[in-house]
């Protein structure tokens, strides 16, 4: 069956319900449709007959499915043996990073932690023998849930046709642009990877970021250096060969926690330095939804409707302009100015009559005030300022101790040691359980793990932890009690090989900060690196 007769409301597998095409060319389409089985929105490509590589995006695919890493786009289903071939894949909800360059760059600790995510999440694809080959701003999405998806693995080359000998350099050059990007809202890679304006360069050598943008360390600087080659080789280190080497150079640098929501905060805007030829804005610069999308041949990657109409960068006004310049430009003839001048003596007329109701409030509550109120003072609690939401910063740990919930029989003596590794501020700590005969603990528990004791109720934002194994569950309970029992959840997912970030939303609030498999990955061993609490003061 060709794409092209596949229309809204047919039905693949006898479950995936097509709603709405997002896009249709280079011989593919995407869907947004729904899993009747599952009752949930899930991305869905179809191909055309004559699409030459349907079998080799499948076979992709379903290599991409193995993936457990939960920054990585989830693939459902893929299947090409019956009269149409689909791939079935996450749906997901956010904003990606060209939609959120269209105000301005990013401030530079959360582009660095934005791009430190999507290194380890290309990192554990290359650690399975899959690459992306492909990144542009469109495949980073901060989701609506606070979390980093990163679309197309191994998906994305395939329907490019894109080819490299060295699939790690590749994805280190498209990591680099990425945070190029984000630090400068400059694009520094071909017109077709995004619609933001090119970056300035010499002879086909971008500027460095902080030629472009002020505010820039040093240290970013050279880390995107080092990815794109920018400058002689003798003004920076070594390039960096792989994501992995990326995410840990990262890792090094001062990063901003992510905030708990959509959007992320911005720098302020781009100082008048020199700029590149600019790109006409295209219908993707923006996305609100961003299924798993084909590369830069599709056209308008979001089912959305066009993005905000925004100034390109470089089209700075000129020293003196402001926004009544270009209001008065806007009319012509003596009419017109007539007509604003009297316009603009009506609004002073109002103004003058304002202040003086305003005065005369201000001196009948005063004189209230004076006369009634208990300190002499004025109460208004129309006008009290709303509580700015507390700063999220990395909080100390005062101590921290062995954890489980075990039978009355059996104690698990192993998970006391090591225990100090875990918030030394190195990756790689030294905790782990004994082996167990499954991954229920043998029946013999139900959860192992670590306490940290904040040392005071303190307001928790999230948690990073680096887990050195894959698999298994993880969860994260905060309270004011010792007791697993007497803790609340704030979530739980698999460990990843990587660090995986527990979202507490709305932020939750107590001294003790439970970190516990109630799961153990193969084999049938829990293991911790470093834990990050973030939040404020209670």
């Amino acid at each position: 069956m060709s794409t092209s007769v596949i229309e809204p409301g047919t039905r693949l597998a006898g479950r995936y319900r097509l709603e709405e095409r997002i896009t249709d060319s280079g011989g593919s389409c995407l869907w947004k449709a729904i899993d009747e089985i599952l009752a949930r929105a899930v991305a869905v490509r179809t191909f055309d007959p004559e699409f030459p590589r349907i079998h080799e995006v499948v076979t992709s695919a379903r290599a991409a499915s193995r993936l457990t890493d939960p920054r990585l786009t989830q693939v459902f289903d893929a299947d090409d043996s019956g009269e149409s071939a689909y791939v079935v894949s996450e749906w997901v909800v956010g904003e990606n990073l060209e939609g959120m360059l269209t105000k301005a760059p990013l401030e530079p600790g959360r582009a660095a932690t934005l791009l430190y995510e999507a290194s380890e999440a290309i990192a554990a694809a290359h650690s399975a023998g899959l690459s992306h080959l492909c990144l542009t701003p469109r495949d980073l999405v901060w989701t609506t849930g606070g979390t980093v998806k990163l679309l197309g693995v191994a998906t994305d080359a395939v329907l490019a046709d894109r080819h490299t000998d060295d699939p790690a350099a590749e994805d280190v050059r498209g990591l680099g642009r990425m945070l190029y990007a984000a630090l400068t809202a400059h694009w520094p890679g071909d017109e077709d990877g995004s619609g933001l304006p090119a970056a300035p360069a010499v002879d086909g050598v971008p500027y460095a970021p902080r030629q472009v943008q002020a505010g820039i360390s040093h240290a970013v600087d050279a880390i995107v250096c080092r990815c794109l080659g920018i400058g002689p080789p003798a003004q920076h280190a070594e390039p960096l060969a792989s994501p992995a080497d990326l995410a840990r150079a990262l890792r090094s640098v001062p990063r901003t926690p992510l905030p708990l929501f959509a959007g992320l905060g911005h720098s302020q805007p781009p100082s008048p330095r020199p700029t590149g030829p600019r790109r006409p804005a295209t219908a993707s610069t923006s996305a609100s939804t961003q299924p798993h999308r084909p590369p830069a041949h599709d056209p308008a990657p979001s089912h959305v409707p066009p993005p905000r109409v925004r100034q390109q960068r470089g089209d700075y006004p000129p020293p003196g302009s402001s926004s009544t310049r270009t209001a008065s430009a806007r009319g012509h003839g003596a009419h017109g100015a007539d007509r604003r001048h009297g316009n603009r003596a009506l609004i002073g007329v109002a103004a003058a009559a304002l202040t003086v109701i305003v005065g005369l409030g201000v001196w009948a509550v005063s004189g209230i005030a004076g006369d009634g109120s208990p300190d002499g003072g004025v109460t208004d609690n129309g006008q009290q300022s709303t509580q700015p939401e507390p700063s999220m910063a990395k909080l100390d740990v005062q101590s921290i101790a062995a954890a489980q919930d075990s039978r009355p029989n059996h104690q698990d003596t192993s998970i006391g040691q090591g225990v100090n590794t875990l918030i030394d501020g190195r990756p790689d700590g030294k905790w782990e359980t004994q082996s167990y005969a499954d991954p229920n603990f043998g029946r013999y528990s139900k959860g192992l793990g670590v306490m940290l004791d904040m040392g005071q109720p303190v307001n928790i934002a999230n948690v990073k932890i680096h887990s050195p194994s894959s698999g298994g569950i993880l969860q994260v309970k905060v309270g004011t009690s010792r007791s697993p029992g007497s803790l609340k959840a704030i979530g739980r997912q698999p460990a990843n090989g990587g660090e995986v970030t527990f979202a507490a939303n709305p932020r939750a609030t107590g001294q003790y900060v439970l970190v516990w498999f109630t799961q153990l990955p193969s084999p049938h061993k829990g293991k911790l690196g470093e834990i990050t609490v973030y939040g404020s003061a209670g």
